[in-house]
């Protein structure tokens, strides 16, 4: 079920904002109504970097991102055009749809965008079609790690063309492997998707750049919005302090002749 636009304030780049709520379970449900009130982002999507057979070939080219916090859970939701449901891999050229999020395990970090590095660690949060969600742990491309226990737990649907999934998991981390949101930090994460239809799998597959979910707190400073609407208000004066003199100067030059 696809959601429409809410009307958001202008926002710094690459920003997603998050609701906050106090009811987080109305908003697992990917086509509840509640997601209506919530601001969402549209991210560009582009073939991830791969080795990988006709890797620059991918279908999905954007995902709608809409994200609510509570005070003990954190429910991402991405909505992205996709014709058809591909829910099977039994067969050897058979392969489901799929979408990640990928986190820094530490919040306040920026690892390479590929799956982090040895340095700088990622986890990353899989839904499969097939029904499966997975967490992984990278420390770069090829060094994937999955999880005995998920704590991430995912809800998806397809209608209309699109599906739409929502990820939901508690705040804090179970361990010190995994990404802990509790924290006051504004937290980068990115996303991924794969069009099983057109045998996307592994490294084949469409991603976004880093973007950022703003949890630090206020530094007291002007907001986004009212600086730019003080910018605006500014011009506008200057605009019609200029007319004024000019029609005062063409009064006057009248007056000359």
């Amino acid at each position: 079920m696809a959601v429409g636009p809410a009307v958001v304030a202008s926002r710094p780049a690459y920003e997603i904002p998050v609701r906050e709520a106090d009811d987080g379970a109305r908003f697992a449900d990917p086509g509840a109504d509640a997601w209506l009130n919530t601001s969402s982002v549209e991210v560009p999507l582009a073939s991830a970097p791969s080795g990988a057979p006709n890797a620059s070939d991918v279908t999905a080219e954007r995902a709608n991102v809409r994200v609510v916090r509570t005070e003990s859970e954190l429910y991402v939701r991405l909505e992205w055009a996709d014709p058809t449901a591909n829910r099977s891999a039994a067969g050897p050229r058979q392969f489901p749809d799929k979408a990640a999020i990928e986190l820094p395990v530490n919040a306040s970090a920026r690892p390479p965008i590929s799956m982090g590095s040895t340095g700088t660690p990622v986890n990353v949060w899989v839904w499969s079609a097939t029904g499966g969600t997975e967490e992984l742990l990278a420390g770069g491309p090829g060094t994937t790690t999955r999880f005995a226990n998920a704590t991430v737990a995912a809800n998806a649907t397809h209608e209309d063309g699109h599906w739409a999934v929502v990820f939901h998991r508690d705040l804090h981390a179970s361990n010190e492997n995994r990404t802990d949101v509790a924290l006051e930090n504004d937290l980068n994460v990115a996303f991924a998707a794969w069009d099983g239809a057109n045998m996307e799998r592994g490294g084949h597959k469409a991603v976004s750049e880093w973007y950022y979910l703003p949890f630090a707190p206020d530094d007291g400073g002007p907001p986004y919005e009212a600086i730019l609407w003080g910018i605006a208000g500014l011009a506008v004066v200057l605009v019609v302090a200029t007319t004024i003199e000019g029609v005062r100067r063409a009064r006057d030059d009248d007056g000359g002749n």
